[in-house]
């Protein structure tokens, strides 16, 4: 995959549907460049109201930072917990459309109890949350639902589900980490971003967003809507039918629907997660305790895009050597896609999410056979 110009203003023309994934931190180079022209803005209006859920579900559970959803259909056998990254967008990106969504693909291949994190959008009273108080409420979450449950983490759901795994062993039977940044040692996007400015500039963003990050401020900044082709790149399939066009505008109404995050959490993931690496070299402590990957005894799926411009292949697959699972109990697998591909694209649910359910349901003793 070709490198992309690193030196884009704001209203460039090279960025593509995967790009707002690396908010948090190209918004801290572009303040730099663009400041004057933010404080210009007016404010920005709010958007349509959001799309509806694609899989029949309930509220099973209402906390500070997020909404448990329940998409089970028996209220019996292992319970799948998905963690839906907590940046741009909503926890809609695993559950997008019928053939696009985590969500189902898990049902289809017959996990029947799915449960999802939606995380809240942060309001002025959130500002002071931190990484603490999202384990807090995932561990609320697993209580709720009945330990131990499998996790599932998306993206940056990745990480934070591989902190609580760490955390709490025990309540986590199998883990699953899909396009998941862990080890910023391996060079990608994200981590050059992270580190190319200076720690004040993601201070004073918090500090203009009033404590928190505004997500309708750091679309704007990205001022270019993706192409047609983009996202049929993204979703893997054809836009050209009606079906395609109802995709279509899905896809911009969904990338239409931003979060803010609360600035202390934001400033934690910054400079501990993405500058400092914390998770990867066993500094990182959650919940009072320190946190050492090797305490992950649990069998692990890795997921990788090798066309993730955001997650490198090479840095989501790193993550096996960091753990204290047995490596006859680590499966890894590859597929031909980019960052949002992983949870939206149809190719990847047609292979990928497949074989990860069936991985789900394996016994132990089907999982080491097949790995010997």
């Amino acid at each position: 995959m070709a490198e992309e110009n690193s030196g884009q203003q704001p209203g460039g023309s090279e960025r593509g549907p995967d790009e707002p994934m690396l908010w948090p931190f190209a918004a801290a180079r572009l303040a730099m460049d663009a400041c004057f022209w933010w404080l210009e803005r007016g404010p920005v209006e709010r958007g349509e109201s959001e799309l509806d859920w694609t899989t029949p579900g309930a509220l099973a559970l209402e906390l500070a930072t997020m909404r448990l959803r329940d998409f089970s259909r028996t209220q019996s056998g292992q319970p799948a917990l998905i963690c839906a990254p907590y940046a741009l967008h909503r926890a809609l990106i695993a559950d997008f459309a019928p053939g696009h969504s985590v969500v189902q693909s898990l049902q289809h291949g017959g996990v029947d109890r799915v449960y999802l994190t939606d995380w809240r959008s942060a309001s002025p009273e959130m500002r002071y949350l931190s990484i603490d108080s999202y384990l807090s409420d995932l561990n609320i979450a697993v209580e709720e639902i009945g330990a131990p449950v499998d996790l599932v983490g998306l993206c940056q759901g990745g990480w934070l589900s591989l902190l609580y795994a760490a955390r709490f062993p025990a309540k986590v039977r199998r883990l699953v980490l899909v396009g998941a940044p862990v080890d910023l040692s391996v060079d990608s996007r994200l981590s050059q971003l992270a580190r190319s400015a200076p720690e004040m500039v993601y201070d004073q963003l918090v500090a203009r967003g009033g404590g928190n990050v505004s997500g309708k401020e750091m679309l704007h900044v990205w001022s270019k809507t993706p192409s047609r082709d983009d996202i049929a790149t993204a979703l893997q399939r054809d836009l050209s039918d009606e079906e395609g066009a109802a995709l279509l505008a899905r896809f911009d109404h969904w990338n239409s629907e931003t979060l803010n995050l609360p600035g202390t959490y934001y400033l934690q993931i910054v400079n501990w997660i993405f500058r400092e690496n914390r998770i990867a070299t066993g500094n990182f402590t959650a919940l009072g305790r320190a946190i050492d990957l090797k305490d992950i005894k649990a069998p692990v799926f890795l997921l990788a895009g090798l066309d993730d411009g955001v997650v490198p292949a090479v840095q989501a697959l790193a993550t096996a050597g960091l753990i204290g699972t047995p490596p006859a109990f680590v499966a890894a697998a590859s597929e031909p896609s980019n960052h949002l591909g992983l949870f939206m694209g149809a190719r990847t649910h047609a292979h990928a999410w497949p074989r990860i359910a069936e991985w789900l349901r394996d016994d132990l003793t089907s999982v080491l056979a097949r790995s010997a």
